[in-house]
């Protein structure tokens, strides 16, 4: 359908997009680069950093552009927190550095949603926007350079923390203290969802172009080779002290699937070490209050 001036409906609204456009509760226009909004985030050097519809080569190409470009902008983010991080560990502020991987992991999260808009793209659309790529590759993106060359900061802060506490990782997986423990979970935190992230593009490459020996990427390496990057963490010692933990394992001091238990909770803190010499339930050295009728 078209409008009395023999434009389409959507030409019309496509038109009113491109310029600005006024506000009847403030009662200003919008749009034009003046309102203290617009000049503060930069808004017209933002919404012109995409190609103009005139040029890009599929409606798709615009989202794989906004897409791409603020994931660049939210690794920026992420990163400069890591470096945030580390320097709160090395002043010992463990209270503030959790809050803020907090921020890290939700961001990392949110670059894994982001990466589900591109799935609403065929394969055979992407197959025209590629064509307009060059050899352009991941790994060259800066987001994701940073934030690795950050995370090698943080894992350097963490050994850094530990030598100060004078405790190994394996130390403070079997037996604390709580603050550190809960430090090294809350990177594991941030390096799962980096992982995830990585899944998510390595699923977006192969539900788009395919995964094969066959296949080559811009950058001419097979994207069979991809599975093995999606799966390098930010911080391995944290991954392989788990293996150690297991490594270490001892199936003596639990219980019978259906047998009565009784007594306190010993395996929590026997499972990876030599039993206590004190005959005093080793939960209570934990900071736990005795049972009821104890003393």
């Amino acid at each position: 359908m078209h409008t009395p001036h023999g434009y389409s409906y959507a030409e019309k609204l496509r038109q009113e997009l491109d310029e600005p456009l006024f506000n009847p509760m403030l009662k200003k226009w919008v749009g034009r680069g003046e309102l203290d909004y617009e000049v503060y985030l930069k808004t017209p050097q933002l919404l012109a950093l995409q190609a103009p519809e005139e040029q890009r080569v599929s409606h798709d190409e615009l989202m794989f552009q906004v897409v791409h470009q603020a994931q660049e902008l939210w690794l920026k983010l992420a990163s400069r927190e890591v470096v945030e991080v580390v320097a709160e560990l090395d002043r010992d502020a463990l209270w503030a550095a959790s809050a803020r991987l907090e921020r890290v992991s939700r961001i990392v999260q949110g670059l894994k949603s982001e990466l589900a808009v591109l799935e609403t793209m065929t394969p055979d659309t992407y197959q025209v926007i590629r064509r307009s790529l060059g050899n352009g590759s991941g790994q060259e993106s800066p987001g994701y350079n940073m934030l690795r060359k950050a995370a090698e900061g943080l894992e350097q802060a963490l050994e850094r923390l530990l030598a100060r506490r004078a405790r190994t990782l394996l130390a403070v997986y079997q037996g604390g203290p709580d603050d550190l423990k809960r430090l090294c979970e809350q990177l594991v935190d941030v390096d799962e969802a980096f992982q995830g992230w990585l899944h998510a593009h390595f699923q977006l490459v192969r539900r788009t172009i395919g995964v094969d020996r066959a296949v080559k990427a811009l950058d001419g390496l097979p994207t069979q080779v991809l599975a093995g990057r999606m799966t390098l963490p930010l911080f391995r010692q944290l991954w392989d002290v788990r293996v150690e933990l297991t490594s270490g394992w001892r199936r003596e001091g639990g219980h019978a699937p259906g047998a009565r238990r009784e007594g306190c909770m010993e395996g929590a803190l026997e499972a990876y070490a030599a039993p206590p010499a004190s005959a005093v339930c080793p939960v209570h050295h934990a900071g736990f209050p005795p049972p009821r009728g104890e003393s």
